[in-house]
């Protein structure tokens, strides 16, 4: 495994603007370079590797309008905190700058309380010879995030400089996000746009909610693919990436994603309700992911059909319609007289 920063990435040079005077270093510079966390720029700092002036400073330094930033990452190295872990992927594609994963559902993303491994990067760890440093660690760099029983594809960076690109490209939405979405009930209308505030839920901070006073912009186009009669298959395009977004947007619309146990409710109709629990997961899959390349500049699209258990949902709510729609048939299909 390469243990050099990715080509050209030497020391950043940046001059401190009026809009950060007054700021802490390590805060500014966490601002500055999002995939670098404060607290690894306070071990930077610490360890040397930042000048304000040419001289050594605090984390905790105040910074003045006009000062001069140096930071000269260090030569990344293995995390302590990760391991690699042989976990089956499927790429769909790999270059020595980035790589896509079609992620299957049930695998976290990355390692955290009560899933410390076996997720998603403890397998990028054994699958990528050729990371480079992600703010001065040998790890891949998680871009954006699918829930864990989300599936679909995403895109993961092996250095620095992609990382930083691709993040940017995130922020502004100069990326295609397209989900495909099972819902229980049937949209209001054949297609629309759903633009809301987005924030933490003020009755229960593991959820978020569309009824915030304050929050981040949402928007999320849809449009009706099937109608399942009981339920509907619907597509989902994100122009903003807000946590859970499709989730809670389709759920604002008054038809949440099947098998969504945080922003649905059991379905009371008792065939669905069986689906909902042969699934096991919200049916929630990201379809489509398009962006720039960082480094060609070339536009990159990949589509990915549903994984099998999202199909076999999708294949009993259409048996499930065809027996709606022929029991509506007998019902009014005109009697035959009898008599000569």
């Amino acid at each position: 495994m390469s243990t050099g920063l990715p080509e050209g990435f030497g020391p950043r040079t940046f001059v401190v603007a009026p809009s950060a005077a007054g700021r802490r270093l390590d805060l500014v510079l966490a601002a500055r370079f999002p995939q670098v966390s404060r607290t690894q720029f306070s071990r930077h700092v610490s360890e040397g590797a930042v000048t304000v002036n040419g001289k050594s400073a605090a984390p905790s330094r105040k910074l003045r309008n006009g000062e001069v930033i140096v930071w000269t990452p260090p030569a990344p190295r293995p995390s302590v905190e990760l391991r690699a872990q042989h976990i089956p992927l499927q790429v769909v594609y790999e270059d020595a700058s980035l790589l896509v994963i079609d992620k299957p559902a049930g695998l976290v993303v990355h390692p955290a309380a009560g899933h410390e491994d076996g997720t998603l990067v403890n397998a990028l760890l054994a699958h990528c010879r050729d990371l480079r440093g992600i703010g001065g660690e040998l790890r891949p760099g998680i871009v954006h995030r699918l829930d864990k029983d989300t599936s679909g594809l995403l895109v993961v960076a092996k250095d620095d400089a992609t990382m930083v690109a691709l993040g940017a490209d995130f922020k502004i939405h100069r990326v295609r996000r397209v989900y495909d979405a099972l819902v229980v009930g049937r949209p209001p209308r054949a297609a629309g746009k759903i633009d809301t505030l987005h924030g933490r839920d003020p009755f229960d901070r593991k959820r978020f909610s569309t009824r915030v006073k304050t929050g981040r912009r949402a928007i999320t186009n849809w449009r009706l693919v099937e109608d399942l009669a009981r339920a509907a298959l619907v597509q989902a395009e994100l122009q903003t990436g807000r946590t859970h977004q499709v989730r809670v947007h389709l759920a604002a619309l008054g038809c949440p994603v099947l098998g969504d146990a945080t922003y649905g409710r059991s379905p009371r109709d008792a065939a669905v309700r069986e689906i909902a629990r042969a699934l096991g997961r919200q049916a929630l899959h990201a379809r489509v992911l398009g962006f720039f390349h960082p480094k060609t500049g070339a536009w990159l699209e990949f589509q990915s059909e549903p994984p099998a258990d999202f199909s076999a949902a999708l294949r009993s709510l259409r048996v499930l319609a065809a027996d709606d729609r022929a029991k509506t048939e007998t019902r009014t299909r005109p009697q035959s007289r009898k008599g000569g």
